[in-house]
């Protein structure tokens, strides 16, 4: 099935498609969906570096709001992130305890495991944006892919941003797309420079070693730019 020619059509619609078929009842192009909660937060932590490949093992536990699991009182519960490697484990091997599953898989439509879900549901609600942007793992590995960016993309903010989108996005960035990213490079530099505690603070997110102390409001500024990259709904929604 994968390899037929329907499977393999894009999901832009032609005018063609959405005249004779605009509920693709007939599969006149591809269905557009966003991946799996799980799958959201693989794709940040494999772009950045940080995922932890190995197979198999115990559940693992995520940095999580303190005090989430305060309404379970019998027992009372107790939560502890895990450390190391095992704080970038793929999404699968997340502890899940049933109707108070991770805050993070819960904003992207897991489901609680009350009951058997055949089909999951899919929403589109401010709290994903939010979640992208503020949930420590997100801003660790929109960190990381900074000084990755910093590290292997050239020396000029023009090519470590054609480096990042190729690698998030497998494509160049469109022109308005790099004055607006270019925009947001600046203004960060320009707050970061004036604000250092800052910039080493925002550097600093994780337990991944942080860049160059000598250069953290220039990391931190690239760290915006990647932190709005891993936020596009390109990023995480399958064509």
């Amino acid at each position: 099935m994968v390899t037929s020619y329907t499977y393999r059509q894009s999901s832009n619609a032609g005018t063609a498609s959405q005249n004779s078929d605009p509920e693709n009842r007939l599969l006149a192009r591809q269905n557009r969906f966003r991946v799996d909660a799980e799958n959201v937060r693989d794709i940040a932590l494999n772009l950045s570096g940080l995922l932890a490949e190995r197979f198999g093992g115990p559940s693992v536990s995520p940095v999580e709001p303190a005090g989430y699991l305060g309404a379970l009182n019998f027992p009372k519960r107790e939560y502890s992130a895990s450390h190391g490697a095992d704080l970038y484990r793929r999404g699968l091997y997340t502890t899940w305890q049933r109707t108070y599953l991770h805050p993070s898989l819960m904003n992207f439509d897991a489901p609680t495991r009350e009951e058997c879900t055949v089909i999951r549901g899919t929403s589109n609600t401010p709290l994903q944006a939010l979640d992208l942007l503020n949930d420590p793992i997100y801003v660790e590995a929109a960190r990381v892919f900074a000084q990755n960016a910093v590290a292997n993309g050239g020396t000029s903010f023009k090519s470590r941003l054609e480096w990042i989108f190729d690698r998030a996005l497998n494509r160049a960035p469109t022109a308005a797309e790099r004055a607006v990213l270019s925009g947001l490079y600046e203004r960060s530099l320009k707050r970061f420079t004036a604000d250092p505690e800052s910039a080493r603070g925002f550097v600093s997110t994780g337990e991944a070693p942080p860049p160059d102390a000598r250069r953290p409001a220039m990391v931190a500024a690239m760290a915006t730019v990647t932190r709005a990259v891993l936020n596009l709904h390109e990023l995480i929604t399958r064509n």
